[in-house]
Formats: C-alpha cells, sequence, structure tokens
C-alpha cells in the first residue's frame, strides 16, 4: 500500500479580526493520493484558500501537522520551504499573477532564472510549454494584450516550468468566462493523466467531473458531500 503524498493532520489556522477570531480551518485531517486529481468544493469564507496556502507553503498554520513526500512542512523554515516549493509544485492563481511588463514567453521564463538554467533552455522551454497550452502564436503578447483564458493558459505553463509533481490552484476558472475556464480544466484534467497529482480548490461545480476525489468544506471543518448539499439549500 502507498502512503499518501498529502498527509494532514488536526491542521488548524486562527487569526484575529478585530476582537473576533476568525477560525479559518478548525482541526483538518485528511490524506491525499499521488497521480489523483482533488476538488476542494466551499463557498467563500469556507476556509478552501487557506487550506492551499498552506499546502502550499505560502502561509503558517496555527497548529497541526503537514507533509508532502513525508516531509513536514511545519517544521521547515523560510529556505527549506522555498526550495521544497521550488522542485515540487506548481501553482496557479485566480488572479493569474502575470508579470504586466513580461511578454507570456519571459513570463513563463521567469521562474527558471532561480535554477541557474542558461537563458537559451529557459527558451526553449518556454517555447514548448507555451505550445503546450496552445498559445505559441502568442508567446510576444504582453498580458493586457492576451484575454483572460489566455493569461490563464500562461499561467499554466509557467506553473511546469520546474516539472512539478504537486500543481496547486486557487479558483482557476474564476475570472473566466464559460469557454475559458472549460479549457482550464481541460488542461489540468490532462496534466493529471500525465501523472501529476492536482489539487484544486474552488466553489465552481464543473470543476468535479474531472476530479477522482472530492473534500468538502464548511466553516473550516471537513464535511460529507451530503452534508454540504444541505447546507447549499439552506442558503436563502
Amino acid at each position: 500500500m502507498t502512503s499518501p503524498l498529502i498527509h494532514i493532520t488536526d491542521l488548524k489556522k486562527h487569526y484575529q479580526m478585530g476582537g473576533t477570531t476568525v477560525r479559518a480551518l478548525d482541526g483538518v485531517s485528511l490524506d491525499i493520493e499521488p497521480h489523483t486529481f482533488t476538488v476542494v468544493m466551499g463557498p467563500s469564507g469556507s476556509g478552501k484558500s487557506s487550506l492551499l496556502y498552506l499546502l502550499g507553503g505560502l502561509d503558517r498554520s496555527t497548529s497541526g501537522e503537514i507533509s508532502i513526500s513525508d516531509e513536514r512542512l511545519d517544521q521547515m523554515d523560510e529556505n527549506a520551504l522555498a526550495l521544497f516549493r521550488r522542485r515540487t509544485m506548481g501553482f496557479i492563481f485566480q488572479s493569474y499573477n502575470l508579470i504586466t511588463s513580461m511578454n507570456a514567453l519571459e513570463n513563463v521564463a521567469f521562474p527558471m532564472q532561480f535554477t541557474g538554467i542558461p537563458v537559451s533552455e529557459r527558451s526553449t522551454r518556454a517555447r514548448q510549454l507555451l505550445e503546450q497550452v496552445g498559445l505559441a502564436d502568442r508567446s510576444h503578447h504582453r498580458p493586457a494584450e492576451l484575454s483572460g483564458g489566455q493569461q490563464q493558459r500562461v499561467a499554466v505553463a509557467r506553473a511546469l516550468v520546474n516539472n512539478p509533481s504537486l500543481i496547486l490552484a486557487d479558483e482557476p476558472t474564476g475570472n473566466l468566462d464559460t469557454a475559458s475556464g472549460i479549457t482550464v480544466m481541460q488542461l489540468l484534467s490532462d496534466l493529471h493523466r500525465s501523472g501529476r497529482t492536482v489539487l484544486v480548490v474552488t466553489h465552481d461545480p464543473r470543476m468535479t467531473r474531472f476530479a477522482t476525489h472530492k473534500i468538502f468544506l464548511l466553516d473550516g471543518h471537513v464535511v460529507s458531500e451530503d452534508e454540504y448539499q444541505s447546507a447549499a439549500l439552506e442558503v436563502p
């Protein structure tokens, strides 16, 4: 029996907002197997983005344990986390996070500056990835010259530059029209079929069609699908 790629035990993320303690995550425990496509569903404020940022080492938990590939993220310092992210993870964000002064090719190649890869090899790799996401003819366009769907595909290509085994996506279709959203979902599904582990947090129910596993979050807790659906029906 293989061990899980991600192992989370009693994970909590609390923070103060004025005089109130917000329990973004309040005791989450779960395992995610390698080579799966996991969709974390939840409404705004459910804790799903907090979970993703903790898994990516972009934030620190209040308490609890996170292991990825048997390495404890909660015990790493910032330098160790940065190195671990670079060799293990690719991130896709709702707002694309592209550098506006760079064209698509430069945006994709940018993360490779920190790995010692020669400039010529960076450009070759970036072109290959833009071709993979169907944007070879847009390589010299800046973000302002690209549609939202095209920008998100550039972001997918950028997430792949270091050949990560784990893809983390935060509401990747949240700013896209229907057709562009389906294109990005299909790209993520293709990445999963190529052998990567994909974890997406979303409130877009279409994403579950591509999932091998589903996790439902409400008020910082993992709940069953029935509980989740019942809560959704109670929303006025």
